[in-house]
């Protein structure tokens, strides 16, 4: 339907908690946007995942994942289970593009969620994927990736991390 504007960190919107996605039309219309609004990130950025809708300003509880070819679209997800052992990564935000952040995620999360029909769903996901959905479930909370830094030597610009990681 249509690419939208991400909203950048220091926007007061990404601290909105996100409601329930109720209306099945704006929900689909909504995903169409998100899938759009990724694949164009994608396209220009040569990176990307994941999206929530309160990226674009739509404070809804709605996630777009593009994984390894696969789509998933995740209507009022919510956790059921978060494993124990938890892992360091570093992530990144399109709504901060050239900054990463040092953090912790669980190893793996199993989450319940509708599709775009209202039929209910699980999903059990491990490693990378856990870690997508709860950079993305974090989102809708109004919680960023950054709050999760223990440190400011948790921080480090895109080109850094790309220059030490080669």
């Amino acid at each position: 339907m249509a690419v939208r504007r991400i909203l950048e960190l220091g926007d007061e919107t990404l601290r909105r908690v996100s409601a329930p996605a109720l209306d099945p039309g704006t929900a689909r219309r909504v995903m169409q946007d998100l899938e759009d609004t990724l694949a164009d990130f994608r396209a220009r950025h040569g990176f990307g995942r994941g999206i929530s809708a309160i990226q674009i300003g739509e404070p809804l509880r709605l996630i777009f994942l593009h994984v390894e070819g696969r789509r998933y679209e995740l209507v009022n997800p919510v956790y059921v289970e978060k494993s124990e052992e938890t892992f360091e990564l570093w992530d990144d935000c399109f709504s901060f593009p050239d900054l990463m952040v040092r953090l912790r995620r669980h190893v793996r999360v199993v989450l319940e969620h509708e599709d775009l029909q209202g039929k209910r769903h699980r999903l059990e996901a491990e490693w990378a994927l856990s870690e997508l959905i709860q950079h993305e479930m974090d989102h809708l909370d109004g919680i960023l990736a950054v709050d999760h830094a223990r440190s400011g030597r948790d921080f480090m610009t895109r080109r850094e991390w790309l220059r030490q990681k080669s």
